[in-house]
């Protein structure tokens, strides 16, 4: 199996702007390789006739129902924002 490098995770932290210190690095590193190994454990496994299953154990009614009910005014939604504008949420610019 093949191992995840330094170079590799320097790579996708940088894809997902992250700053990572070069120890945090080789811990993330180490960290995604034992992730990697267990993968390849569970994939060594005969799992004929398992059924798929997305819960360990069945999980039935999570949801509640979905029943109309009036939403929060305009106002309401503001009440507790810091700084809104216009009637709107204001958000700090996102830099590239």
């Amino acid at each position: 199996m093949t191992k995840i490098t330094i170079e590799d995770t320097r790579h996708v932290a940088k894809l997902a702007r992250l700053g990572l210190a070069d120890e945090q690095l080789e811990t993330l590193t180490g960290e995604l390789n034992t992730i990697i190994e267990s993968i390849g454990k569970i994939a060594e496994l005969d799992l004929e006739g398992v059924e798929p299953t997305t819960h360990a154990l069945e999980v039935v009614n999570v949801w509640g129902e979905d029943v109309p009910h009036t939403s929060l005014t305009a106002e309401q939604a503001l009440s507790n924002a810091p700084d809104p504008e216009n009637g709107l949420f204001r958000v700090p610019k996102m830099h590239s």
